[in-house]
This record gives structure tokens, C-alpha cells and sequence, in this order.
């Protein structure tokens, strides 16, 4: 039997048992015991008040309860302790902040946090549930990186459905290169979401702006993360990673009392994370799918004959290095691994252009935010890695090329050009083409 208080938070001297819960004052979310399943573990989470089975966070994901005998308090020094029937201390919060009549309390928000007790001050909390994201990403909860501390702010999933434990699948932001997302299972990237290019990820193009929420990515001196901004309060909106590697986000319904999906991680070929190899690019729609960039050949044929793709494909000419190399524009694509890119806020087009061709190793370029007909510079360096062709948006990029592929190509454009031009003055009884393409 659950007892649901009309409190929002507690003190020193107060505590939570089995069966009790804390309600947010608005009444959102709930806090309390829980045991998923048919395990007879007990963990302390935060679930939706309409929506009990639905838990967004879990504090004691490793140390389960064995029993019904525990109990969640905060202590005089600002800790949230969670006690077995022993009085062991079986999971703790963690701060090195001084309190003074620390209050431990539920936000609508579902933000479970310890605060100093005078006033409402949420300038200065000395621990937040927020900071230990689960499998469940809620609006205002960060996605990246505290660049000051070093803590980094991630998905992972739950072990299974009976366990909330650390699972195989996260979500994660790397700052190597250009920051970038990607999915892992393990130590394995599954699935790249790329770069934030102002508007969306890069690999996702149909994240575009809702009536839900807005889209937000920081990145300064300090923080560096992504963020759901909730538009309407009344609407309760989350992403989350399952056990099996799917991401999804949920809208509730109140008409229903159900969680409606509005948006799943499609995992075609494409989706998986270098499938064509270096220099080389992936369109669904194509067959076979995978196809090198125009002067590139398969490293290896015989694979590619026998669609593994994996190896990916060579330069058929080396870069010449010097200012008569070219660049040869692709538009409509997820752009490539950002890993090994260098990035300019700055520039324009223009510069970022001569600033590829100053650097032999420079091997392609492309504005780094798309808004108002697209500002900054990102350049990548060496391999071309994990690039899809979308149907409908996606972004420009212009890949480095010799000049001798660039002027093939413009010689063939003349040849073809004039072979029109012939057959138009043949139609009017014209001969003087032979003269003209004896060059």
C-alpha cells in the first residue's frame, strides 16, 4: 500500500519509507520505493504521479534492496542517505558543499535535489538528481559535459525490465574533434547522431522545431550539452534508451492516460555507424548501398563485390597539395565523423575554403551552423568517415579533389556541351562540326 503525503520535500529528522512518497508540488512527479517486476528488489526512483510504471530515475541502480526495511533521509551535512534495516548506508548523494538546514525536495520538473532550507533559492543546490541521468532524458536535463569539472552527463540503459542497473546501451556526447553524439553498446559506437549544426544533430534532419519543445545546444568555456526546453508545461515529453539499444521520446496523452510515441531512432543499414568505410557514402534508397565519392575507388573490389563494405574506398589520384586542388560539392548528407575535424566559428564559406587549401591534410569543409544561410568553418583531416545521403535535408559539403579529376571533368562537360550543340546544327542542315571538334 502506497501513502502518498502532500509533501514535496523533507528534512533532517523526516524520512521516506516503504510505501511513503514525496509529490512535487504540483503534482508531476512522485518519489519513492519501488520494485520492478517480479525481482523483489527495492529501488528509490522518481516516476509520473499519472503514470506510476514509468520511472525517469533511479538512485540506487547497483544497490538494491533485499527487503522492505529501508529508508531515504537527508542528513545535517546534506547528504540523501538511503539505509538498509541494519543501518548501513546502502547508497548516498555526494557533496562537498557546506549546508545549513539542508531540505531534500521533488521538483515539477522531476529534478530530485538538496538545497540550503532558507527560501527558494535553486542558485546554489548542493546536489541534483539531474546530474546522474539514467535511461531517461526529461526536458532541462543535460545531455554533454561540465567542462570545469569533467563530469560528463549521459543516457545508459536499464540492465533489463526487472533491473535498472547499468546497461551495455548509452548515449553520450564526445569532445573529441567537434563535439558529436553518438549511440554505444559497450565500448562499440552503434550510431552517430554527429554534430549540432544550429539547427538539429546532423544525422538527424527531421529534428525540426516543434509545439512540444525547443531544441537547445550550449557550448562555451564552461558546459557544453544538450537540453529539451519545454514549451508548455502541461505536456510531459521524455527520450529514453531502452535495454534493447532503442531510442525513443513519448508524448502523454491525457485524452488516453498513454504514451504516445513521437519520434523513434530508425536503424537502417545507413544508421550503423561506418557501414560504407572511409571516402565513401550510404543512400538507403540506392542498390547496392553503399558508393564511393567521385575520385575514389574500393580499397578492396573483391570485398565490395561481395557487399562488404566495411574497407571503404582510396583517392584514385593523390592530392596534388597545392592551390589548384578543387572541391566537389555534395549536398543533402549526414556530414562525416567529426572526430579528427578542426572548427572555426567565425569564418565564412569563402575563408574556410582557402583555409583547407593552406593544409595538405585537409580533405574537406562545410559552414558549421546552417542558420541564415550558414556561418563558421568545420574542416575535416585525413578520412572521410560515416557519411549518408538523406531524401530530403541534410547539408552541404565540399570534398577536396586533384585538379586533373576536376579538369576531366570540365573538358568532358565541354565535349558533351558542344556534341548538343552539333547535333542541334545537323538538325538544321549545319556541317561545320567536324572542323569544330578536331581540337
Amino acid at each position: 500500500m502506497t501513502i502518498t503525503t502532500s509533501l514535496d520535500s523533507i528534512a533532517p529528522g523526516q524520512s521516506i519509507r516503504y510505501g511513503e512518497t514525496l509529490v512535487s508540488a504540483a503534482g508531476a512527479f512522485e518519489l519513492g520505493f519501488f520494485n520492478p517486476g517480479t525481482s523483489g528488489r527495492l529501488y528509490v526512483g522518481v516516476w509520473y504521479k499519472d503514470s506510476p510504471s514509468t520511472v525517469v530515475w533511479v538512485a540506487n541502480r547497483e544497490a538494491p534492496l533485499n527487503n522492505a526495511s529501508g529508508v531515504l533521509q537527508v542528513n545535517d551535512q546534506g547528504l540523501l542517505v538511503l539505509l538498509d534495516a541494519t543501518k548501513r548506508t546502502v547508497w548516498s548523494s555526494n557533496t562537498s558543499s557546506i549546508s545549513k538546514n539542508p531540505i531534500a525536495q521533488l521538483l515539477d520538473t522531476g529534478n530530485l535535489v538538496v538545497r540550503n532550507g532558507h527560501g527558494n533559492n535553486m542558485d546554489n543546490l548542493l546536489w541534483q538528481s539531474f546530474d546522474y541521468p539514467c535511461d531517461t532524458l526529461l526536458p532541462g536535463m543535460k545531455l554533454g559535459w561540465n567542462l570545469v569539472t569533467g563530469v560528463e552527463w549521459f543516457l545508459s540503459s536499464w540492465k533489463s525490465a526487472e533491473d535498472p542497473g547499468h546497461g551495455d546501451n548509452t548515449i553520450k556526447i564526445d569532445i573529441q574533434g567537434y563535439p558529436q553524439s553518438f549511440q554505444l553498446k559497450g565500448n562499440t559506437i552503434k550510431y552517430r547522431a554527429g554534430h549540432w549544426n544550429g539547427l538539429t544533430f546532423t544525422g538527424y534532419p527531421f529534428g525540426r522545431p516543434n509545439s512540444i519543445f525547443n531544441y537547445e545546444f550550449v557550448f562555451n568555456d564552461k558546459e557544453l550539452y544538450y537540453e529539451d526546453e519545454l514549451l508548455n508545461r502541461s505536456v510531459f515529453t521524455r527520450y529514453v534508451i531502452s535495454n534493447l539499444g532503442v531510442g525513443q521520446r513519448f508524448v502523454w496523452t491525457s485524452q488516453t492516460s498513454s504514451w504516445e510515441v513521437m519520434s523513434v531512432a530508425i536503424a537502417d543499414q545507413c544508421q550503423n555507424y561506418a557501414f560504407c568505410g572511409t571516402y565513401s557514402i550510404c543512400n538507403i534508397f540506392n542498390i547496392p548501398v553503399c558508393a564511393c565519392l567521385k575520385g575514389f575507388v574500393p580499397k578492396h573490389p573483391e570485398e565490395w563485390n561481395v557487399s562488404y563494405w566495411s574497407s571503404g574506398c582510396i583517392k584514385r589520384i593523390p592530392l596534388e597539395c597545392n592551390n589548384n586542388d578543387g572541391f566537389q560539392k555534395y549536398t543533402g548528407l549526414k556530414l562525416p565523423d567529426t572526430s579528427s575535424s578542426q572548427y572555426n566559428k567565425t569564418m565564412n564559406l569563402t575563408e574556410c575554403q582557402k583555409s583547407c587549401l593552406l593544409n595538405c591534410s585537409c580533405t574537406a569543409y562545410a559552414s558549421l551552423d546552417i542558420r541564415n544561410g550558414g556561418s563558421g568553418c568545420l574542416l575535416w583531416f585525413d578520412g572521410l568517415l560515416d557519411i549518408m545521403q538523406f531524401a530530403e535535408g541534410g547539408q552541404d559539403l565540399y570534398i577536396r579533389v586533384p585538379a586533373s579529376e576536376l579538369h576531366s571533368k570540365i573538358l568532358f562537360l565541354k565535349f558533351f556541351v558542344l556534341f548538343l550543340y552539333c547535333k542541334f546544327l545537323r538538325f538544321l542542315h549545319i556541317y561545320q562540326c567536324e572542323e569544330w571538334m578536331s581540337f
